[in-house]
C-alpha cells in the first residue's frame, strides 16, 4: 500500500503493524493516512507531493514513462521536474509476488472441516492461484494489462465507518485489475543448469499421511524430470540437521539420489533453524557458477526446537541471497502448517511458496512448474500504480500488505523486489471509487525490473480510462478471468473478515464460481466453488 510521505511508519520496519492495520479491509482516501491504516479526514486537494515521485504530462498521478534501457544511472534516466510530481497518496507500490500457499492451505483446512484463521489469509495468493488471460511478451520482461468493471452497489452488505460506503451518490465503485505476465520457455534445454538443495523436514509431525510420503514421491518424480547437467543435494532435519547427499550432478547418478530419498523416515522434533542453516551451507559449498542455485524447503514449518522464530533463520537466508544469489522455494505440506513462518523465509530468500496436499498437486508443482521455472525473467521486480486524482476519489489494493514498498523506493534498485520466472502471471486487484461523473484517465501501472544477467533496469507501463471500465462486473461480456479474479478476492476478504464493495456474499460467490467453471471449463474454478460452499456451510 502507499505510505504517506509525512507518516512515521515505514513498510520495512513496521511491516507487521501495517498488515494488522490493513487486515480489516481499510480503504485509502486522499490525504495522509496513518501508514496504510484508517485514513485521516483529509481532502484530496490537501495531498502533498511526495519526494522522488514522478508523473506524466498533466500531473494526473501516473509515474513517468519508461526511460532508456541502456544501463544509464537512475537519476539520468528518470529525472523529472519537481512540479510534475503527483500527490503521494495516489500512488500504490509493492514488490511482485507469485506465492499461492495461502489459498492452497485454506482449501485444505476447509476440506478438513475447519475455517482458516483470518491471519493466514493473503488475498493476493488467492488471486494468483488462477490462470489469467494476459498476453505474453517476447523475450525477458513483462506485458502490462489493465482492465476493470463496475461493482454492483446492491451487493454491499451494510456500511463500515471509514471503509465502505454503500451510497452511489458520491462516486461509483469499480474493481480494477492490473495484470503482469512473463513469456514462457519453449524448450527446457535453453535454460541454465540447476543446482538444487532439498531441505526436507523429517520430524515426527511429518509422519502423518500426506506429508513425508508425499514429499518422497514428489522428489522421486522430480529426479527423473531434471536434466543430466542438473545437480541435487539432500539435507534433512528433525532435532538436528544431516547432509544425506552432497551436491551431485545427476547424469549417471539418479539412482544415488533415489536411494537417498527412499531412506527418509520421520523422527523427532522440528528444528527448522538447523535445517535451513545446514541446507544453505551445503548450497553455498556446492553452488555452480552460471547455474540456478536454489534451496527447496519442504516442511510443515511447525518449528518447536532451536530458533523457533524467523529472525535468526532470516539472517542466514539473506546472507546467501545477497552474496551468492541463492534463492528459496518453500513447499508446505500437512493439515497443520506454519504458513506465516514459511512465507517470511521465502520472502527473505527472494523466492516464493506453494502448498501441496495431494499427489496431483505435487505433480503440478514438481513436474509442471519447478523444472521450467529454473531460470529468471526478472530480478527485483516492483509495481507502482498511479491513480489520477481528477477521476479517483478512493482506492484500496486488495492484499500485498507484507509486500509493501515505499513509493520513493520504486526506482531504487537497491530495494528488494520479487524474483519472477518464465510463464508467471502476477495480478493486483484494486477497489477504486471514481468521482461522480468522472471521465478520462483512471490509472497508469508501471512494472520495473532488473535484467537477470546484466541487472540493467527496464520498465513497462499500461493505463486505463473510464470508458474501458465495463458497466457491470457480472455481465456476460466481461472477461471471465476478471470475474474469477473478483470471486477469489471477495472470498479471501470474507475469510479474513474484511469487506469490499459489491461483495455478493458466499452463496452468491459460489453461484458465480459455478457458472464460471462451466464457461471456462477450468477445474480450478470448480474447486474454488467447492471451497466457498464449504466455508458457507461451516459458517452456517
Amino acid at each position: 500500500m502507499t505510505l504517506c510521505a509525512r507518516s512515521a511508519w515505514t513498510a520495512r520496519t513496521y511491516r507487521g503493524a501495517l498488515a494488522a492495520l490493513l487486515a480489516g479491509g481499510v480503504l485509502m482516501t486522499a490525504g495522509c493516512s496513518d501508514g496504510g491504516g484508517r485514513p485521516e479526514r483529509a481532502s484530496a486537494d490537501d495531498a502533498r507531493p511526495g519526494p522522488g515521485l514522478v508523473a506524466p504530462d498533466g500531473g494526473g498521478g501516473a509515474p513517468a514513462p519508461a526511460g532508456p534501457e541502456d544501463g544509464k544511472s537512475r537519476d539520468e534516466e528518470f529525472a523529472e521536474p519537481e512540479r510534475s510530481r503527483p500527490p503521494a497518496d495516489y500512488l500504490s507500490t509493492f514488490a511482485l509476488d507469485v506465492d499461492t500457499a495461502s489459498y492452497g492451505y485454506a482449501r485444505r483446512t476447509l476440506k478438513d472441516g475447519r475455517l482458516p484463521r483470518p491471519e493466514d489469509i493473503r488475498p493476493e495468493e488467492f488471486v494468483n492461484s488462477f490462470r489469467q488471460d494476459y498476453p505474453k511478451p517476447g523475450g525477458n520482461g513483462f506485458s502490462v494489462s489493465v482492465d476493470g468493471a463496475r461493482t454492483d452497489p446492491s451487493g454491499v452488505e451494510g456500511e463500515v465507518e471509514g471503509e465502505i460506503k454503500s451510497d452511489t451518490g458520491d462516486g461509483e465503485w469499480s474493481l480494477v485489475r492490473v495484470g503482469l505476465a512473463t513469456g514462457t520457455s519453449e524448450r527446457t534445454g535453453e535454460r541454465p543448469p540447476a543446482a538444487l538443495t532439498f531441505v526436507i523436514d523429517v520430524s515426527g509431525s511429518m509422519s502423518e499421511p500426506g506429508r513425508l510420503d508425499l514429499v518422497k514421491k514428489s522428489l522421486g518424480i522430480l529426479t527423473d524430470e531434471l536434466r543430466d547437467d542438473d545437480s541435487i543435494a539432500v539435507v534433512t532435519f528433525s532435532k538436528e540437521a544431516e547432509t544425506r547427499l552432497p551436491m551431485t550432478r545427476l547424469g549417471a547418478h539418479r539412482d544415488r539420489v533415489h536411494r537417498a530419498v527412499d531412506r527418509l523416515e520421520a523422527r523427532d522434533s522440528t528444528n527448522v533453524e538447523a535445517g535451513v542453516t545446514t541446507g544453505y551451507d551445503v548450497a553455498v559449498k556446492g553452488r555452480r557458477s552460471g547455474a540456478t542455485n536454489r534451496v527447496v524447503l519442504l516442511s510443515d514449518a511447525l518449528a518447536n526446537t532451536g530458533e523457533t522464530e524467523a529472525d535468526a533463520i532470516l539472517d542466514r537466508i539473506d546472507d546467501a541471497r545477497s552474496e551468492f544469489g541463492i534463492t528459496l522455494f518453500g513447499v508446505g505440506v500437512g493439515s497443520r502448517y506454519g504458513d506465516a513462518l514459511m512465507e517470511r523465509l521465502a520472502d527473505k530468500g527472494d523466492g516464493h511458496t506453494t502448498y501441496v496436499s495431494t499427489e496431483d498437486e505435487a505433480r503440478k508443482v514438481f513436474v509442471d512448474q519447478l523444472p521450467r521455472n529454473l531460470e529468471l525473467r526478472a530480478r527485483d521486480a516492483k509495481a507502482q500504480v498511479a491513480f489520477d486524482p481528477q477521476t479517483v476519489r478512493q482506492f484500496k489494493l486488495i492484499g500485498y500488505e507484507n509486500r509493501a514498498v515505499e513509493d520513493e523506493d520504486f526506482r531504487d534498485d537497491r530495494v528488494d523486489g520479487g524474483e519472477i520466472g518464465p510463464g508467471h502471471t502476477v495480478t493486483a486487484l484494486y477497489a477504486v471509487r471514481l468521482r461522480e461523473g468522472a471521465r478520462g484517465h483512471v490509472a497508469t501501472a508501471t512494472v520495473r525490473w532488473l535484467d537477470p544477467k546484466t541487472r540493467a533496469p527496464h520498465e513497462r507501463s499500461g493505463s486505463i480510462e473510464t470508458d474501458a471500465i465495463a458497466p457491470s462486473l457480472w455481465r456476460g461480456d466481461v472477461s471471465p478471468r476478471l470475474q474469477v479474479t473478483a470471486v477469489a478476492a471477495y472470498f479471501a476478504e470474507s475469510l479474513r473478515d474484511g469487506s469490499l464493495p459489491g461483495a455478493p456474499g458466499l452463496r452468491g460467490l459460489a453461484g458465480h464460481a459455478r457458472k464460471l467453471a462451466a464457461t471456462t471449463e477450468d477445474g480450478a474454478v470448480s474447486e474454488l466453488a467447492d471451497a466457498i460452499d464449504r466455508a458457507r456451510g461451516l459458517r452456517d
